[in-house]
């Protein structure tokens, strides 16, 4: 029984889209500012501050290569029935501050039986995610337990809050998703529907109050960012392409 248990948590743990398990703690990194991914070269390595992120080892990866598109070097992601992604530590920054998100992405297909409200089908062709940090002891108990027993599974701290802006198949736009394992982690819907398929978006978010909207409470500092398209849970394949990724300050 007791095993049991065990192996429950540790896949609600591989199915918190990678949340659990990122290569970086709460502490974050030295990086004030977000490599921009079109200063590498295409089939090149990642540019510096990124680094793989994978979310468990018996997953398939998903592959991200370095291509050239619209006129720039871009990060091309292939899912098949898989699942990591892309991370960028930060060096804490005041959300407050820091404020002004804004990123491109393009997809090729919608997932067709992407749920993001079912766990089974709990998947997205393009996220980008924004990890923060903050005081574990204003956790409440199920959520502080729930960060311990993936500590001593994984090795790794959750972050404090993550959240994901995610382009879903048929949800409406702003429309708020909680995890399923905790609540810590939740989606907002920044795209849905097949408008703007094959073609680059460009997206702008306030997110100091996307924090505010998505938890309900003041946000602690910006620990890191990464991307992320899996497939996983439905088994499908899903092709998308990410640019530059911006955190600037807010103008005064």
């Amino acid at each position: 029984m007791r095993r049991l248990r065990s192996f429950g948590i540790l896949l609600a743990v591989t199915m918190l889209g990678g949340c659990a398990l990122p290569p970086l703690g709460t502490g974050g990194g030295s990086h004030t500012s977000v490599t921009p991914f079109s200063q590498a070269s295409a089939g090149s390595a990642l540019p510096g501050g990124w680094q793989p992120w994978v979310l468990a080892k018996f997953k398939r990866p998903t592959i991200y290569d370095m291509v050239r598109d619209a006129g720039g070097t871009v990060v091309q992601a292939q899912a098949d029935a898989s699942a990591s992604g892309l991370v960028h530590a930060l060096a804490g920054l005041d959300p407050r501050r820091y404020r002004d998100l804004g990123w491109q992405w393009k997809i090729e297909q919608l997932i067709k039986t992407q749920d993001n409200t079912r766990r089974a089908t709990e998947d997205a062709p393009a996220r980008v995610i924004v990890k923060f940090g903050g005081d574990r002891a204003k956790l409440d108990f199920g959520d502080r337990a729930f960060a311990a027993k993936v500590k001593a599974m994984t090795g790794y701290d959750m972050p404090h809050a993550t959240l994901m802006y995610i382009w879903a198949r048929d949800s409406a736009l702003e429309t708020v998703i909680p995890n399923h394992h905790t609540d810590r982690v939740k989606m907002i819907v920044a795209e849905s529907g097949p408008a703007g398929l094959g073609a680059w978006r460009t997206l702008k978010r306030d997110l100091y109050a996307d924090f505010r909207l998505a938890f309900g409470e003041e946000p602690g500092p910006i620990i890191g960012v990464g991307i992320l398209t899996d497939t996983d849970n439905t088994g499908e394949q899903a092709r998308a392409w990410y640019g530059d990724i911006t955190l600037r300050a807010a103008r005064d």
